[in-house]
């Protein structure tokens, strides 16, 4: 984990309910999860395997070791996890390295979250080494805490890293809004505790109870994660 700016209060300026704001990556702040489809069809088919497109809703927002895993044993291919993925981050290292483009209103929330001092933190289920450059087009300075998902013990769809950036935070994980884009990252803030906004990237996600469904980041903003909170306390 990075801390990139001091903590300010865990209140908001207006103070409201909300404590923080806890963001996903992949699909959620940049348009990366068609490319880690890319790369994984990309190395097995250097390994002599043609992937299937029903397979990748299994392996979106997951992390590395079950996605990974997942394909080495429906295909068969004749590599161990460990080498798959130093390949697999090599290869997507090498791919944003061209460029991440951002997701509708991604700059333009993280702009407004950092105005009003809302403590934030970015929690991927990626590798350190992959957020590090990811970050170069998010921008360290936005983000009071970062959370990789081969730094906790148990990474996403488990709750451990989301109540570790509560921790982190000093925040209550029920005053904590969390900005998801898979039914994997859902899962993990739910089980936190966390209040969700979920902006499905690959497959639909049903709304329910603590969680609330939208198209686009642009429907976002500091009042709406506001009184998501608010609302449900």
């Amino acid at each position: 984990m990075t801390s990139t700016v001091p903590a300010p209060s865990t209140r908001t300026a207006e103070g409201s309910a909300l404590q923080a704001v806890f963001l996903d990556m992949d699909g959620t702040l940049v348009d990366t999860e068609g490319f880690w489809w890319e790369v994984e069809a990309e190395v097995f088919a250097d390994l002599g395997h043609a992937l299937d497109e029903a397979w990748r809703d299994v392996v979106v927002g997951g992390p590395m070791t079950r996605s990974a895993g997942y394909l080495i044993e429906v295909t068969g291919a004749d590599i161990t996890l460990p080498e798959l993925t130093v390949l697999l981050n090599d290869r997507f290292e090498k791919r944003i390295g061209r460029g991440v483009p951002l997701m509708p209103g991604a700059a333009r929330l993280l702009a407004e979250l950092a105005a009003h001092e809302v403590p934030t933190a970015l929690v991927s289920a990626s590798h350190r080494r992959i957020i590090d450059r990811v970050l170069e087009t998010l921008g360290r300075e936005m983000f009071t805490h970062t959370v990789a998902g081969d730094e906790v013990a148990r990474t996403k769809p488990h709750p451990d890293p989301y109540l570790h950036a509560a921790a982190l935070l000093g925040a209550e994980p029920g005053r904590c809004a969390v900005v998801e884009d898979t039914a994997t990252g859902v899962a993990a803030a739910e089980a936190a505790g966390c209040r969700v906004v979920a902006v499905p990237s690959v497959a639909p996600i049903a709304p329910a109870r603590g969680r609330v469904v939208v198209g686009s980041l642009e429907e976002v903003d500091l009042a709406f994660l506001t009184t998501l909170i608010t609302r449900m306390n």
